[in-house]
């Protein structure tokens, strides 16, 4: 059983002492561990070029175009059974660092998408995807932030599991992170969380979420998008759409079961974004070959120069 400790905090600060002390409770219960300071790797931010989703579906496998030290950390993450993350809370939520990771990981990582890939490689010939783009994993959380504003931080962080539809077993934020390591009652947590991850990722078929009870049943996140002027609510994690329902004493969040489907943690919903991301594509290529398009391109391209440093005024 292989436990990696991902910390995206400053170098032996409170970030990389709690993700040292979950792996050792990992360590505990029998796991080889390994810890990765992120800020130690060249990791740069996505383009937005889409050529990790083209190649998927063209049977190229499952490549990125930028050259950074991404791909050896990937070697870590799919050679793991479970990933610890310690991620200080900027802004209300995780850093730009771990937003990065997301980025660079998102389309690319994404189970279904991977899937697809390795059925049109195996029909057409194509180049082979690593199974372990698909292998089931658990994954804990913790966000450490320097005051008490951190109600982004669970979302942020549980995005990065799910395009892997990896477990999430814990996502825990601690405030005040100054006090954290003369609190050891908030050390304690923190090695408890690493045995709970431990002992998921011995047993990966019964892993469950462990946490406190969220307002969604499905993923437990607590933000919601509310659309104005009624109770219609979607959950802002895992996509499922439902209705707010006021119990008296408190709100409630109801789905049709059939929603549980789209959700964008599940198989059916991933494959449901493929095909829709298929025909949006589809209809991109085709109008890139109209005169219409091509007059707009040059209207914009013709209008305004970027500024750079070198040419700023």
């Amino acid at each position: 059983m292989k436990i990696l400790g991902i910390s995206f905090g400053s170098k032996n600060g409170a970030n990389d002492s709690m993700c040292k002390e979950a792996l050792m409770g990992a360590q505990e219960l029998g796991a080889e561990v390994k810890f990765v300071h992120i800020l130690d790797w060249d990791i740069k931010n996505c383009t937005g070029c889409v050529a990790c989703s083209r190649s998927l579906v063209t049977g190229k496998g499952n490549l990125c175009s930028l050259k950074d030290d991404l791909e050896e950390l990937l070697e870590l993450i799919l050679d793991a059974d479970g990933i610890i993350m310690s991620t200080p809370v900027f802004e209300k939520g995780a850093t730009g660092l771990f937003h990065t990771l997301n980025d660079r990981l998102g389309p690319r990582a994404d189970k279904g998408m991977n899937i697809i890939g390795m059925k049109i490689a195996e029909e057409h010939g194509g180049k082979p995807i690593d199974p372990r783009w698909i292998k089931d994993k658990v994954i804990s959380f913790m966000s450490i932030g320097g005051s008490d504003w951190g109600t982004g931080a669970q979302v942020d962080c549980a995005m990065l599991a799910l395009p892997w539809a990896w477990k999430v077993v814990e996502n825990k934020v601690f405030q005040w992170s100054k006090k954290i390591l003369m609190d050891d009652s908030k050390i304690a947590e923190a090695h408890e969380l690493g045995k709970n991850l431990a002992a998921a990722a011995a047993d990966i078929e019964k892993a469950r979420w462990i946490g406190p009870e969220g307002m969604c049943p499905h993923c437990h996140c607590n933000n919601f998008n509310i659309e104005p002027g009624s109770k219609k609510v979607v959950c802002c994690l895992c996509g499922i759409e439902g209705t707010l329902v006021d119990d008296g004493d408190r709100f409630s969040f109801v789905y049709p079961e059939a929603r549980l489907q789209l959700a964008h943690d599940t198989l059916p919903g991933k494959f449901k974004h493929a095909e829709d991301i298929k025909e949006l594509e589809g209809s991109f290529m085709e109008f890139v070959k109209t005169d219409k398009y091509k007059t707009l391109m040059n209207k914009y391209k013709t209008y305004i120069e970027p500024l750079t440093p070198q040419n700023r005024h």
